[in-house]
């Protein structure tokens, strides 16, 4: 991404010192980002605090959770004189929650029940994964104007480097002025706990936050005197929702002492939200979350050997004939797309799972001027692959000859790329060569070859096969 692609301006949440903020074009993954340009205008402070900057962005980096604005790359650009912070974010494009209540309001529509539980739900999931992290991250803007939904529905929190920005980094007073600005106007003011600007920030900050967002969801609009929204339009706004538990609900996320609002956790499991999931649910995640397979491929490749009339299921009843489910009752097309909704984030499972990220170890990319002065040696040598498998399957078929075996491999590494491999097995080899081979390549780590190895041996023994 040498410069951004187009000079269209977005928004997607107020930055201190951000002053451009554009549309651009991701030409490695074909896809459109945000670029965001954090400016110094001393190049002596930026220096005096690169350290500390790199180690911000680097924890930003690792956030990765479906239903939070994802924070891609970053990079430094020093001048002569100044220095700018280049980083490239995650693009939403179907706008903000602010928006979308707007035009449901205008429209003289309402927002069903179901769909206010899901939008509860992912926006809760990601607070959680948020405040779980070590240290907690705060957001510390979270408000509808924060908040994006995706063209098939899914949430996603921005600005979540509002907070980062706003206290950590060494911005100029002057250059805070547009976070000082935002916080001080009257549409966002009601977002804020009243002990905000006494206290310390906490995790009971985002869920005050949160309380207002939901029940500007379920209300669709706090009714405001010009620009402020007062207590008492709150207060009446609550007491409109006709639904006794989303009530209680919001009034616990809204109440006046931090120490007595609910965690992000503990939301969820509100008798509002809380449902006990389908059987079909759990085994989807079950089946998403199973090391080791290749689900864009396997779930295509077990539906071809399934008999359409086979029996999959039956109901024995007496005095009548049985009730059967037939494979061909089940749409496969269906199938994927419930599997690619969770894989999207749309129905998480309420944090019964670890919160915490993985933090994975990543290096400061290069700058402009590094990229610039920096010659490929010739010849180049080959790419040494650090990345960790978390996926993988394969599948073994027989040649025509009967005397070779053809290995088609699915691997899924810990940055989400998915790799597909495939070659014809010599009578010579051997699962450590071949797995020493894959390393020699560039095509898995060194960490991963004792554990390629042995996963080929399994699959070969599972065939009543074997490689010399």
């Amino acid at each position: 991404l040498p410069a951004p692609c187009y000079q269209l301006q977005v928004n997607q949440g107020n930055m201190p010192g951000i002053e451009s903020t554009y549309l651009a074009m991701d030409t490695e993954e074909g896809v459109e980002v945000v670029w965001n340009e954090l400016q110094f205008s001393d190049k002596k402070i930026f220096k005096a605090h690169e350290e500390k900057i790199k180690n911000l962005f680097q924890n930003l980096m690792v956030i990765d959770h479906p239903n939070v604005v994802k924070f891609h790359k970053y990079w430094p650009d020093v001048q002569e004189t100044s220095a700018r912070l280049v980083f490239i974010t995650e693009y939403v494009s179907s706008g903000s929650l602010r928006q979308f209540l707007k035009k449901t309001k205008k429209n003289r529509k309402t927002m069903n029940s179901r769909a206010w539980k899901r939008w509860c739900t992912q926006i809760l999931s990601a607070l959680s994964y948020l405040h779980c992290c070590d240290p907690p991250i705060i957001h510390g803007n979270l408000t509808s104007d924060t908040i994006f939904i995706q063209h098939n529905g899914l949430i996603k929190i921005g600005s979540v480097w509002h907070r980062v920005f706003a206290h950590e980094l060494p911005v100029p007073d002057d250059l805070r002025t547009p976070l000082k600005i935002q916080r001080e106007e009257h549409r966002t003011l009601h977002f804020f706990p009243p002990e905000f600007g006494y206290l310390e920030d906490g995790t009971a900050m985002d869920i005050y936050s949160f309380g207002m967002c939901a029940l500007e969801m379920a209300v669709l609009e706090i009714q405001s005197n010009g620009e402020k929204v007062s207590e008492d339009n709150i207060i009446r706004a609550v007491h409109s929702l006709e639904d006794l538990n989303m009530k209680d609900f919001i009034e616990q996320c809204l109440s006046v002492a931090p120490e007595k609002r609910p965690s992000a956790h503990n939301l969820l499991f509100h008798r509002v939200l809380f449902e006990v999931h389908s059987l079909k649910l759990l085994a989807a995640h079950c089946f998403l979350n199973t090391p080791y397979i290749a689900q864009d491929t396997l779930l295509e490749e077990k539906t071809k050997r399934i008999d359409a009339l086979g029996v999959f299921a039956s109901v024995p009843r007496k005095a009548h004939a049985r009730i059967i489910w037939r494979y061909s009752q089940v749409s496969s097309m269906e199938l994927d797309k419930f599997l690619e909704d969770i894989r999207n984030g749309l129905f998480p499972l309420m944090n019964f799972t670890d919160c915490r990220p993985q933090i994975f170890p990543r290096g400061l990319p290069q700058s402009q001027e590094d990229l610039h002065v920096t010659k490929t040696p010739t010849p180049e040598p080959m790419e040494v692959e650090t990345r960790k498998i978390i996926q993988m399957n394969c599948n073994l078929e027989r040649k025509e000859d009967r005397a070779r075996w053809h290995l088609t491999l699915y691997l899924k590494l810990e940055d989400k790329m998915h790799r597909h491999l495939s070659c014809d097995l010599l009578p010579d080899e051997s699962c450590e060569s071949l797995a020493s081979e894959l390393v020699q390549y560039g095509f898995i780590s060194q960490e991963d070859r004792q554990k390629m190895a042995l996963f080929l041996e399994e699959a070969f023994h599972k065939q009543g096969a074997s490689l010399h």
